[in-house]
């Protein structure tokens, strides 16, 4: 097992009616004032905020709220939400939603506790973070594991670029996790969370250390429980044995655990934030559509690699390495397309590409051609557009 400094402080409420548990949560922590951050309408026709704000109207705790939140969260929105939480002299920002609401919630709480400056300073590293504010979530979505992760992506939607920023001091206070409050989920944002969820793992778990082996374990056993659990919630999101399962397993992915010890490779993550960037679709089908290709890509890097996965997250059985590691990424797809997601760019709604779009994908990718990305194997503007190339098919 190789070294690792190791702390996710964010307190977990996960369970039938564990929203009810948010004033007292909130009194723990002597919270008077909240804005609360939420996306379009669903949490509205759910009667979710109704609730959320019956609860902090029990509690006599003031609130305002920023709604309107989209996927692929939006800077011009999060600099809304810091004027409304400094006008309140807020003291949580309290995310109702998925990855999109508490990224959002993230940015707004850095910003209020940093007046002084934009926030998107933040994310393209040109001022240090070093102090926030706190973030609860109520999590509807199980998907992007913000809710127990360092990381927050933002768009700044008058630019067309997208950033991560990745800080422990992104971990929220504490998280509510009701897999009832998924319940009402579209089936296709179903498909993307579960499909979110592997990726944080397999962007771990895809990296050159290879002896750390309970963190192999770990990760090996979330996957296995999500591709068994994914089908049935795609399939019904009111099955809540399997969107408990789910649910968990979306923080269990994001919050460190499934990493450790290992260098994160996460360039799936990065060609994927090119496409959604450009194209603005959801953050799932941009994973799911260049995966396949990427692994083909820097399978030769490892073979044995890719083979243990086939092993043991998909029992497959043949004997070399080669052949073990293209049939574990033939199953893999495969178990996407069942969930309906794209796994090339032509099934996405960007269509595929010509050679200049395929060119601009791979300089948004690699800023232009500032910066390589992954750790299984480094990848520069040449590898991007090649894997790019491997995924414009129909």
């Amino acid at each position: 097992m190789h070294s690792f400094t190791y702390c996710v402080p964010t307190q977990i409420v996960f369970g039938g009616e564990s929203l009810e548990k948010l004033p007292e949560l909130l009194k723990e922590r002597n919270i008077a004032r909240v804005l609360l951050v939420c996306g379009g309408q669903s949490a509205k026709k759910s009667g979710l905020l109704d609730r959320v704000e019956g609860l902090l109207q029990a509690a006599d705790v003031e609130f305002d709220i920023l709604s309107g939140v989209q996927p692929n969260p939006r800077l011009s929105l999060a600099r809304e939400g810091v004027k409304k939480a400094l006008a309140l002299s807020a003291q949580l920002i309290l995310a109702v939603g998925g990855g999109s609401v508490i990224d959002t919630a993230k940015a707004v709480a850095h910003g209020a506790a940093n007046p002084d400056v934009d926030i998107w300073e933040f994310w393209v590293k040109r001022a240090e973070l070093k102090r926030s504010m706190p973030v609860g979530a109520i999590l509807t979505i199980p998907a992007a594991g913000s809710e127990t992760s360092d990381s927050a992506v933002l768009t700044n939607d008058e630019l067309g670029l997208k950033r991560g920023l990745n800080t422990p001091l992104n971990r929220p206070a504490f998280a509510i996790l009701d897999p009832a409050l998924a319940a009402t989920l579209p089936e296709h944002q179903a498909a993307c969370g579960v499909t979110d969820i592997m990726m944080h793992t397999l962007d771990r778990y895809f990296n050159p250390v290879c002896d750390n082996e309970i963190t192999d374990a770990i990760a090996e056993a979330l996957l296995r429980v999500v591709i068994k659990n994914g089908a049935p919630v795609v399939r019904d999101r009111g099955d809540l044995h399997a969107m408990s399962e789910i649910m968990w397993c979306g923080s269990l992915s994001h919050n460190g655990l499934t990493g450790l010890g290992g260098n994160k490779d996460f360039a799936v993550h990065q060609l994927g934030h090119a496409v959604s960037e450009k194209f603005d679709i959801y953050h799932g089908d941009s994973l799911s559509c260049v995966w396949g290709s990427w692994a083909r890509y820097v399978c030769p890097a490892n073979p044995a690699r890719f083979a243990q996965y086939a092993h043991n997250v998909w029992g497959v059985q043949a004997a070399d390495d080669e052949t073990a590691a293209r049939q574990g990424i033939e199953q893999t797809e495969a178990y996407f397309a069942s969930l309906g997601m794209p796994i090339s760019l032509g099934q996405t709604r960007c269509g595929v590409q010509d050679e200049a779009g395929l060119q601009e994908l791979a300089a948004r990718c690699s800023f232009q051609k500032t910066r390589a990305i992954g750790t299984f194997r480094k990848l520069d503007f040449d590898d991007m557009l090649r894997i790019y190339h491997m995924a414009n098919k129909e």
